[in-house]
């Protein structure tokens, strides 16, 4: 005998859910009630499984006028096949905010989904990313997904994936390949062996590696931090990047989800080759989209970009989206004088060195990346600068200018376009690798590390007033990060505030620790009350710190204003506990690298943001603007001191200075525009609106998790107390059999609601806790024997009605039948109702679907006994068949209802020759049956 899907079977003495998965011989089944951890298995040939009726409530065992609510909301919030417009919010661990819906009815109205995510930073584009991929997996449309991103944010993917959705997925990385491929058979690949897997861009972009995953790559691609793949005519990476991404977009049925906070390098072909994967005719779009005559461009690329700021989202549709005020401040330190002469003889060094061309392109390349090198890393600290003076220069091993200039830009830029932040924070090394160990020059570099090495200390001015702010940050209760730029800066600056800082914990988190133990050096600081985190940028991308950090200090200035950015948004995001974040840019007065980086690139990049609300990037390429700084800095400049000599660097450099900035004006007022295009007011409020309160009224919103949570501890004896908007639990006088549901300690402390403080518990419907105390609530109300909290039947008076009235508790299952061409897929869905008639079953009069909700709030008004409550549901259930066609007439109409939906927010489908049909399992599970008689 063959079972529908949804149908209820009878097997191993309990009744069950028949699943989607099921086959002629193999059921897989869910217990009634159950949660997903409980599905199983049961294979028809060896074991008996026959139909099974749901029974009606036991008129002898009533409950009190709690029992209706309690049950119904255990039923809502046990469903994990919702019978909203959406499948998947049933299984997602976080409760969208409205904002991050859009993205989500954008990807809906694409078939294939293309569509770029490029929100402002700390928004939440992993969530709109995440709500995608959950829904179109739920929705059976793709098997197979790969998220492509840094392999630094390969574990933060895992986490969010798992603990936001529910997906278990698969790190494919160089670490980790090996131990994956003894997984498989021989004829299978690691992206079939796997069907959810994290992939690090750099792992899979070489030509060994990359075919493979051309050929066995899942139906949808998620690429995270994708301005690492646009290509504008430069960069090896970059381009091997694109050309990955160009060979999966030319699919033409690839889903393909795009997600990166700054699109928009500055280079224009760089934009169009991001856009171009989503469409190619997006290739040939003019620069200006604006204009009457762009309308039917801006219209077509608005379907598959969503670009919003802060401002955007702040009130998006009336629900509030807390971030916190950024405090801006400026400190300076000037150089101690021994520090000053040592900088005026590293710059006339590096002056002499990059000056002598006698030995072909190449070297001069090596000698102007070591002289780069080593004033970045005096500027920094000392211990940079001796571990450089002491290291032979990165570009040194190169044979070619272009290899040279590669590993340069690498080891001393800030390059944000590389994906890869592996690497970048080594003392790049100053020796160009020229002569033998006694040459001259050679004798200077050391010289220059031991006088490096005496500065160490009190001689670092730059570090006794930092260890000075950040005392001050700790004491005005912040905890703060604070950014280096190389691996020695980060370990001296931590070691010294140790030594200042009693009782506060300090850790360096730096590019010697892989990146699962720099997570986890993190997390251990959460433990402490005062904290201070001193870090390279391995942390400055991608990293979201802001639940154990409240404030910034750039030790070290980038050479990247959006390496800057970055920095700040780690704790600058949503769901920062704190109203107010601090943010301090620290720099030399008299010191000329640090001068010239701030005047020419930071203040104005930090001007255009306040204006605009979004930073822009420098509109050509950062690195580009750096070396021109420095080519003038170096083989202009003439001798005499160190403020002579930048006086006349800056005038020499004010006409490409005012070039760039004109340049980036134009920049920043088209971007305005297209911010303004691509903010997605199109997509009305009130169709986002619609879509979330169905879905809300079909699962239960946050509210119901609050209160039904508090509810049934209460009821079930354990002593819960609000406190500052969280809820204290102590389970020591609650039910053995409630605490092994809870799975926590006898005590904690929950909030509902982000941001969630140290200690705390972020309980959402698909939360373990919740959870369980759902199946205890079903599994005790739907024990003959249990003793739980609530009842499948009930009696109470109330001035609510002025006749007999009873409410109706429904379960109802659907079978959601998808046709694409000639193969048939099969969903589940379940669904709670409320209806609720007046007088007696013989002859009932129907009430509006509102009136059997407002009476689950009605509250007794006289006594009941418990024989009469017996007695008056009893006469329900003798009566009950007359009342069965009107509740199949339910079930029918709502399965119209979620045929509707389905297809109204998948209508891209239906141009595709997708089909849909909902079949309803009849009857519907009648779980509740309650009465309220008037007083």
């Amino acid at each position: 005998m063959s079972f529908s899907v949804g149908s209820l079977v009878q097997a191993r003495g309990r009744e069950w859910v028949v699943l989607p998965q099921s086959t002629d011989d193999l059921l897989v089944l869910r217990p009634l009630g159950g949660t997903e951890d409980e599905v199983a298995g049961i294979y028809l040939p060896l074991e008996a499984v026959r139909p099974a009726t749901f029974d009606l409530p036991d008129p002898e065992r009533p409950g009190d006028y709690r029992s209706s609510r309690l049950l119904r909301d255990a039923v809502r919030l046990g469903f994990r096949s919702s019978a909203g417009p959406f499948r998947s919010f049933a299984r997602l661990g976080v409760d969208p905010r409205p904002y991050q819906l859009v993205p989500l009815l954008m990807a809906l109205k694409l078939d294939p989904v293309r569509l770029l995510i490029a929100d402002d930073v700390g928004i939440g584009k992993t969530v709109e990313a995440g709500l995608i991929a959950r829904e179109l997996l739920d929705r059976g449309e793709v098997e197979r997904m790969a998220v492509l991103c840094p392999p630094h944010l390969a574990e933060q993917w895992q986490a969010e994936l798992r603990d936001k959705f529910h997906l278990e997925a698969e790190l494919v990385l160089p670490g980790t390949v090996s131990r994956l491929e003894r997984h498989k058979r021989f004829d299978e690949s690691v992206f079939e062996r796997f069907p959810i897997v994290i992939v690090s861009t750099d792992f899979i972009k070489s030509d060994r590696r990359r075919f493979e995953f051309l050929r066995t790559c899942p139906e949808l691609v998620i690429v995270d931090e994708a301005h690492t793949c646009a290509w504008g005519g430069e960069g090896r990476g970059n381009h091997q990047r694109h050309q990955l991404l160009r060979e999966l977009a030319d699919k033409p049925s690839r889903h393909l989800v795009l997600v990166t906070a700054t699109p928009h390098s500055g280079n224009e072909e760089a934009f169009r080759s991001l856009l171009s994967l989503l469409d190619r005719g997006f290739a040939h779009l003019p620069d200006d989209l604006s204009g009457a005559q762009n309308e039917a461009h801006r219209r077509r690329l608005a379907a598959h970009l969503v670009q919003r700021r802060r401002a955007d989202i702040r009130h998006y549709m009336d629900a509030d989206t807390p971030f916190p005020e950024r405090a801006e401040a400026e400190e300076t330190y000037t150089l101690s004088p021994a520090y000053r002469r040592l900088f005026d003889r590293v710059l006339a060094y590096a002056r002499e060195t990059v000056r002598q061309g006698d030995e072909g392109a190449h070297r001069s390349r090596v000698r102007w990346w070591a002289a780069l090198s080593l004033l970045r890393a005096l500027a920094s600290s000392p211990a940079a600068a001796a571990a450089t003076l002491r290291s032979r220069a990165a570009s040194a091993d190169t044979d070619t200018v272009d290899e040279a200039d590669e590993v340069g830009r690498r080891s001393v830029l800030d390059l944000v376009e590389d994906e890869s932040a592996e690497g970048v924070d080594v003392a790049p090394g100053a020796d160009p690798g020229e002569g033998s160990d006694d040459a001259p020059a050679r004798r200077r570099l050391r010289e220059m590390a031991r006088e490096a090495d005496a500065l160490r200390g009190e001689g670092d001015a730059k570090l006794q007033k930092a260890v000075q702010m950040v005392r001050r940050l700790v004491a005005d209760g912040f905890r703060p990060i604070v950014f280096c730029r190389f691996i020695p800066t980060a370990e001296y600056v931590a070691d010294a505030l140790r030594v200042a800082l009693r009782g506060v914990d300090v850790a360096a988190v730096t590019g010697t620790l892989p990146p699962d133990e720099r997570e986890a050096r993190v997390l251990a600081m959460g433990d402490a009350e005062k904290r201070v985190l001193v870090c390279t940028d391995c942390l400055s991308e991608g990293v979201n710190l802001q639940e154990l950090f409240d404030a910034v200090l750039h030790y070290d200035l980038s050479w990247n204003p959006t390496r800057h950015e970055q920095r700040e948004g780690r704790v600058d995001r949503f769901n920062q506990p704190k109203p107010e974040v601090r943010v301090v840019t620290y720099y030399g007065t008299d010191n000329q690298i640090d001068g010239i980086v701030l005047d020419v690139l930071l203040r104005k990049h930090r001007e255009i943001r306040r204006k605009l609300g979004v930073s822009v990037p420098v509109p050509v390429d950062t690195d580009r603007v750096v070396e021109a700084i420095f080519e003038g800095l170096l083989l202009r400049g003439r001798g005499g001191g160190a403020a002579e000599q930048l006086a006349l660097f800056e005038e020499h450099f004010r006409p490409q200075k005012e070039e760039l900035f004109r340049e980036w004006e134009a920049v920043s007022t088209r971007e305005r525009r297209s911010r303004t295009m691509f903010a997605q007011e199109s997509l009305k409020p009130d169709e986002v609106a619609r879509e979330l309160a169905a879905v809300r009224d079909a699962i239960g919103a946050g509210v119901d998790v609050e209160a039904f949570t508090a509810e049934v501890l209460r009821a079930a004896g354990a002593a819960v107390r609000q406190a500052d908007g969280a809820l204290e639990v102590d389970l020591a006088e609650a039910p053995g059999s409630l605490r092994e549901a809870v799975g926590m300690s006898d005590r904690f402390r929950a909030r509902f609601a982000r941001p969630v403080g140290e200690r705390e518990v972020h309980l959402t419907r698909t939360h373990p806790v919740v959870e369980g105390l759902a199946t205890w609530v079903m599994d005790t109300a739907l024990d003959p024997l249990g003793q739980g909290v609530a009842r499948r039947a009930g009696a109470i008076r109330t001035r609510a009605v002025e006749r007999r009235t009873t409410v109706l508790l429904l379960r109802l299952r659907y079978h959601i039948v998808v046709t694409r061409g000639d193969a048939e897929r099969a969903l589940l869905a379940e669904d709670a109702r409320l209806v609720a008639f007046a007088g007696a079953p013989a002859n009932p009069q129907w009430l509006p679907a509102g009136a059997a909700e407002a009476l689950l709030a009605a509250s007794p008004d006289a006594n009941v006994t418990r024989d009469q409550a017996a007695d008056y549901i009893r006469q329900v259930v003798e009566g009950f068949d007359a009342l069965n066609p009107r509740l199949d007439e339910v079930a029918r109409e709502r399965g119209d209802e979620l045929l509707e939906a389905h297809k109204r927010v998948r209508a891209a489908a239906a141009q595709k020759g997708v089909r849909y049909r909902v079949e309803a399992q009849l009857p519907p599970d009648v779980l509740g049956i309650y009465l309220y008689l008037p007083t």
